[in-house]
């Protein structure tokens, strides 16, 4: 069983994954790309690749490292497979930002919210 990663989108539509993606250069956004495409092809990806992230609600973080510089996409499983990703940055500090993971969990929290009522 494979995985199927996707990006959260606002209630108007914007997709902030995407758009971070797009910011970067060519290079870094190819990379995390490949990453993401690694993901869903495999069964079960790299510990270093994608890793549960401790004392968040249950939030998941995708690592992509090039060139010297760190990416992370956070996320969250819906269901087994669904691998929702909510925010995107460049790491700049050995721990995520505490404004990182609260952004990612108001996200999940809207996106549940938004399931649920349709």
């Amino acid at each position: 069983m494979h995985h199927i990663v996707t990006f959260y989108e606002t209630k108007s539509g914007n997709c902030p994954v995407a758009k971070f993606i797009r910011s970067l250069p060519d290079k870094p956004a190819s990379k995390i790309t490949s990453t993401l495409v690694d993901i869903e092809q495999t069964e079960h990806p790299s510990y270093q690749t994608l890793q549960k992230m401790t004392g968040t609600a249950d939030l998941w973080e995708v690592r992509v490292k090039h060139d010297g510089n760190i990416y992370r996409l956070l996320g969250f499983f819906d269901g087994k497979r669904l691998i929702m990703l909510t925010s995107a940055f460049k790491k700049k500090t050995q721990k995520t930002p505490r404004q990182e993971i609260k952004t990612a969990e108001a996200r999940k929290a809207d996106y549940y919210k938004r399931k649920e009522s349709k």
